[in-house]
This record gives C-alpha cells, sequence and structure tokens, in this order.
C-alpha cells in the first residue's frame, strides 16, 4: 500500500509539474510578439530548408573537399537560394487568412514526404505523385509505423501547435500590397545573387543530375502534384484514341478445333535478382523447376513503379517512344484482343488496371471473404484461381484472354505476401518497419514472397492442364523490380534514369500447352533458345498479337520474340 502511495504521490508530483511547464511553454508563447505574415513565411522557408532537405544537399555537396572554401561558398550558396525562392513562392499564397491553414497542410505532408524519402529514398516526382494519389487506403495502411508517428509529432504537430499560437499582424490593404511586392523582389534577388555565385557548378548539377530537383521539399511534391492534376483534368473527359478498328483474326484462326485460354500474370514487385531460375543462390523457384516453361533471365521493365509501368507494357509506344500523355490517352493492347471476339477480363488482387481495361471486365478481388486465403484486409494471390471454372462456362466455349493482376511482393510488408506454410527462409522480418530489420530478415521475407508467388504460377499451369477442352498458354511478367538496402535504398520508384537494375530487371516466364503451340505453330524448342535474349515490357504488346496471330497495323514484327519461332 505505501509502494501505491509513494507512486500516486510521485504521479502527482510529475503531474504538477509538467502542467508547470506547459503552462511557463504558453506563457512565452503568449508573450511573443504579433509577427508578420512576410516573416512567418521566411522562418517556415527556413524551416524546410533545415529539417526537409537533408536527401538533395547531400546529393548535391557529395564528392566535395570540405577543406576547400568554394565547397563552404557552394553549400551556403544553394542553402540560401532554396530558402529564399520556396519563400518567393509561398509569399504569393500566403496571407493574414490563409497563411496558417495552408502552413498547416504543408507541415504534415512535408513532414510525411519527407520520412519516406530519407527512410527509402523516395524521389517526388509526377509518377511517384500519381503513384501516391491512387494508393488505396490497405497499402497506405501498410506503412505506417511507430517510428512514422514520432517523426511526424516533432516535424509536424509541434510546429503546428506553435504556429497557431503565433498572433499575426493586421496591416492595411494598401500598405500590405507594396510590402509584399517588395518581400517577393527581394526573395527573388536573394536567390538570383546566390544562383550566381556558384553559377557554373549550380547549373552542372540541374544539368548533369536533374533528378536532384525532386529532392527539393516541398517545392518537389508541390510542382509534381501541379503536372499531375493539369495532365489528369486535360484529359479526364477525353475518349481514349481507338487502336483496335482495324483489328482482326488471322485466317489460320480458322483452321483451330479448341478455342483458347490465355492467362497473363502481371507479377508485382518482383525483381530478377531474387528469381531462382536464373540461378539465385535461395530457390524461390522449386516448384517452377520442375515444369516445362521458358524462362527469360534478361528481362527489363518499362517503370519503376505500378502507374508507369502497367500502361506502358499494354501500349503501343512503350519505353522506347515513352509520351505517358499518349499512353493514357490512347486504347492499349486488350481492348485489340477484346475488339477481335476473344473474351478479355482483368482479375485484380492489387490497385486496379490503370486504365488499361476500360470498358473491358474487370473483376477486383482483393476485398473477397474466403478465410483460407483472406485475412479480412488482403488475400493472398491464390483468390484469382478462384471461380474460375465459372468464367470458363460463362464464356461458353469461347476463347478466353484473362489478366491477373498479382498483389505480389508489394513492400514493405512482405511478411504478409505468403501463407505461414511458406515461411521457409529465416530469420524473417516481420514488420513493415524496416529500419527495425536487419538486410538479411527482410530478404528472407522478400524470398518467401518470391517462394508463394512460384507456387502461385505453378498451381495456374497446373489449373490449365485440366482444361482439356482449350489450348491453353500462361506468360508471367513482373511490372517492375525492388531494391532491398543496396546503397542505402528501399522499395522502388526512383526515376527510371538513375533507378538502379534491381528496380528495373524483372523475372519473365512463358508456358504453352502443345495444343496451343500446334495451333497457333510455335516452335518451342525456338522459343527457349529466343529466351535467352534480352527483351522488355515494349515486347510484349507486339508478342501477344503475334502468338495469337491477331492483325493490326500496329503490329511490329521486330518486337515480336515469337516471330522467328512461328511457322
Amino acid at each position: 500500500m505505501s509502494v501505491l502511495k509513494t507512486s500516486q504521490a510521485t504521479g502527482s508530483t510529475g503531474a504538477v509539474l509538467e502542467a508547470r511547464g506547459s503552462s511557463r511553454f504558453l506563457h512565452i508563447v503568449n508573450r511573443l510578439p504579433a509577427i508578420s505574415t512576410e516573416r512567418l513565411t521566411i522562418l517556415a522557408s527556413l524551416f524546410f530548408s533545415l529539417t526537409s532537405n537533408y536527401l538533395f544537399f547531400s546529393a548535391a555537396v557529395a564528392g566535395r573537399n570540405w577543406a576547400q572554401f568554394d565547397s563552404w561558398l557552394f553549400a551556403g550558396a544553394i542553402f540560401v537560394a532554396i530558402t529564399a525562392l520556396q519563400s518567393a513562392a509561398l509569399l504569393f499564397l500566403l496571407n493574414r487568412w490563409t497563411a496558417k491553414p495552408v502552413l498547416t497542410v504543408l507541415f504534415l505532408v512535408t513532414a510525411a514526404a519527407t520520412y519516406y524519402m530519407n527512410k527509402y529514398t523516395v524521389f517526388f516526382d509526377s509518377d511517384m505523385v500519381r503513384n501516391i494519389l491512387r494508393t488505396d487506403v490497405k497499402e497506405a495502411s501498410e506503412l505506417f509505423s511507430l517510428s512514422f508517428c514520432i517523426h511526424m509529432l516533432v516535424f509536424a504537430v509541434l510546429p503546428i501547435l506553435l504556429l497557431w499560437k503565433l498572433r499575426l499582424k493586421t496591416t492595411s490593404w494598401y500598405r500590405a500590397i507594396p510590402v509584399r511586392l517588395l518581400y517577393i523582389i527581394g526573395a527573388l534577388a536573394v536567390t538570383a545573387g546566390s544562383t550566381m555565385l556558384v553559377y557554373q557548378d549550380f547549373s552542372s548539377l540541374m544539368r548533369n543530375q536533374k533528378e536532384v530537383r525532386y529532392l527539393i521539399t516541398p517545392s518537389n511534391y508541390l510542382y509534381s502534384l501541379v503536372r499531375v492534376v493539369v495532365a489528369d483534368t486535360a484529359h479526364a473527359n477525353t475518349p481514349r484514341v481507338k487502336i483496335s478498328e482495324d483489328a482482326k483474326m488471322a485466317a489460320t484462326w480458322g483452321q483451330r478445333t479448341k478455342p483458347m485460354l490465355f492467362i497473363l500474370v502481371v507479377g508485382e514487385t518482383t525483381r530478377a535478382a531474387n528469381w531462382g531460375l536464373n540461378g539465385y543462390e535461395h530457390q524461390t523457384t522449386p516448384e517452377l523447376s520442375k515444369l516445362d516453361v521458358m524462362n527469360f533471365p534478361h528481362a527489363t521493365s518499362c517503370g519503376t513503379n505500378t502507374e508507369v509501368s502497367v500502361p506502358c507494357m499494354f501500349s503501343i509506344y512503350g519505353r522506347r517512344n515513352y509520351d505517358e500523355a499518349k499512353i493514357r490517352g490512347h486504347e492499349s493492347l486488350l481492348h485489340i484482343i477484346d475488339h477481335v471476339g476473344v473474351k478479355t477480363i482483368w482479375r485484380d488482387n492489387q490497385a486496379g488496371c490503370k486504365g488499361v481495361c476500360d470498358g473491358l471486365e474487370e473483376q477486383q478481388l482483393g476485398n473477397s471473404k474466403n478465410p483460407a486465403l483472406c485475412d479480412g484486409e488482403r488475400c493472398l494471390d491464390e483468390i484469382m484461381l478462384e471461380n474460375m471454372d465459372g468464367e470458363i462456362h460463362k464464356a461458353k466455349n469461347g476463347n478466353l484472354f484473362i489478366v491477373m493482376h498479382q498483389l505480389g511482393n508489394h513492400g514493405p510488408a512482405y511478411y504478409r505476401r505468403y501463407p505461414a506454410s511458406m515461411r521457409t527462409f529465416t530469420p524473417t522480418c516481420d514488420t513493415s518497419d524496416l529500419s527495425k530489420c536487419s538486410r538479411e530478415q527482410i530478404v528472407n521475407a522478400y524470398d518467401n514472397g518470391v517462394l508463394y508467388t512460384d507456387h502461385f504460377l505453378a498451381k495456374t499451369i497446373a489449373y490449365l492442364k485440366t482444361q482439356t477442352t482449350y489450348d491453353t498458354a500462361m506468360l508471367y511478367l513482373s511490372d517492375h523490380g525492388e531494391s532491398l538496402g543496396e546503397h542505402g535504398i528501399y522499395l522502388h520508384g526512383l526515376p527510371y534514369s538513375i533507378a538502379p537494375k534491381e528496380q528495373t530487371q524483372i523475372p519473365m516466364v512463358m508456358w504453352l500447352s502443345q495444343g496451343f503451340a500446334n495451333s497457333f505453330h510455335l516452335n518451342k524448342d525456338c522459343l527457349a533458345k529466343r529466351a535467352a535474349n534480352p527483351v522488355s515490357q515494349d515486347n510484349l504488346f507486339h508478342s501477344i498479337l503475334g502468338m495469337l496471330q491477331i492483325e493490326s497495323k500496329y503490329y511490329d514484327k521486330s518486337l515480336d520474340i515469337s516471330a522467328e519461332c512461328r511457322s
């Protein structure tokens, strides 16, 4: 009892001291003089430069000799220039009525952005912003952690509390306007002057490392957000350009005796480096290694995130002629296949088809209730094989082209991408906060996810083998790869020009039934040899048209991996 009383007394004393401390802090804050909106803007910009731009400054001054004065001059000049330039931009947005609400949002978003930038080396370009805007709640929830909450408390909540305690000066509009103009002109002049001091080095940095501009925070995500909104608004009510109207089945379709069932599996975040069939030290593809599959060990992606890669791989443009607006503004490969009379279905266990199946049948299976495969939040990828017999029955023995979009190995919660029975490589990282795990644990958890993809693909092939009334085939390729700590980089989404090979090199596997090969006049031995050559997602559009013998003016034989193997 005495211990309890002592604890209570100590707790009471602590509460009193805490209350006095809070009271003293509030007293000090309340005694602060009123501040002008212009000075608040400069202080906010200085805060962002000091707390939110570690990656930018690290990249900008990398490799410099700090024993030389020029290095210090360069670092100081770009710090001042960025602070002044962001101040000028904010001066256009903030006034006595908007300053606190706008800065509140900026503090919150910037703190969240810098957490993931510093933790995973994220660049906030347009592709990354679009990726974030289209991320579902389930995916976003996996990114929360205790360290994230602490970061937000320090770099967002506390500054916001201080912000709302500050008193802003009130000034008549006819005095405020000229003062505001002087501040803007002054900020731009400081920006220009600081830049000119180190112009040669600064221009070289911006010219040779263009991607670093997407590390300047909060300018990076604000600029990218505007670009995304403008682009999406411009195309919101514009119908897709049709590329399917001239497409038709080749005359050889009339010689076939069975309908076709083709399954295209679009993987998620699987990298070639950890693919067992490519010779990886962990055997992550034990089931596929026992099957008659063609492995493509030198395959590359169109992008480093789903928002780029999925639309790109189904488009006529691809990486070689990449044009985001045209890719999103045109019909996809799937529209051509559906147009010629092949029933086309998109089955999804991820975040949708990214526009490539617009107007076609799309089935969202991630919210299924199968207790054996779903935990109430996510479903394992085998859910996409559920009720396949029903889909085939609805097709009434017609030709079917089915796309399965995996949840795959989407990070950072790798441990949730496979069932307990697949926990082969140990120890594993059993949290989405990768900073709490060793690299070995992270890689093991990731490899178990790859092992489950191997199982899912083998099970898909086994299912196709049972469909004896169809000529069946399967093609698998991942949308992009993943960084697992190489060079301090995790996850994916870096700008393609600087992305490491771990994010762009992907696995690709093909399986054909003998009936399919015979009906479409494909030489499997020839394809197996062709698989040793480099391929990319640019080949998908033309190879599918070629393999299925669909004629289109957009078909390019030089990009068809099956062209040389078709009689």
